[in-house]
């Protein structure tokens, strides 16, 4: 049992049965090994803008809201301050295609010592995280 971070990438595999990471993400989902999952606003957002446009869309709308009541679900804000840290290492790193939400994510990782993270994502893979869906 562990805390671990989840990504959009995660949460888009486990709303979309036809993505390519549906099953593993089902998977680790239903397992019973994970004791909290850590997330942040920004990484829902992006969650709802993938599905916005599609026939998933009330099934995601639906999800995120139950979000905030799940036990062993942590979703932090977006502070002002928190934003700036993620703005901070975005702008330090411009060798890497990281986007500003997986700054944000890589900033709360840190200070919550979280290691593995429920995505597919090469780049928490480059920013010294295990990326459990890759």
């Amino acid at each position: 049992m562990r805390r671990i971070f989840a990504d959009a990438f995660f949460y888009l595999a486990l709303l979309s049965e036809r993505d390519a990471a549906h099953r593993k993400a089902a998977e680790i989902y239903r397992s019973g090994e994970i004791t909290e999952t850590v997330t942040t606003v920004a990484v829902l957002l992006e969650v709802a803008d993938g599905l916005g446009g599609t026939p998933r869309r009330e099934r995601c709308g639906a999800f995120l809201a139950r979000m905030w009541s799940r036990p062993g679900t942590m979703i932090v804000s977006l502070s002002d301050t928190l934003v700036q840290r993620g703005l901070k290492l975005y702008r330090d790193r411009p060798d890497k295609a990281w986007s500003l939400t997986d700054c944000i994510s890589f900033v709360v990782m840190a200070d919550e010592g979280l290691v593995d993270a429920l995505t597919g994502d090469h780049h928490f893979e480059q920013a010294g995280f295990k990326a459990l869906l890759a």
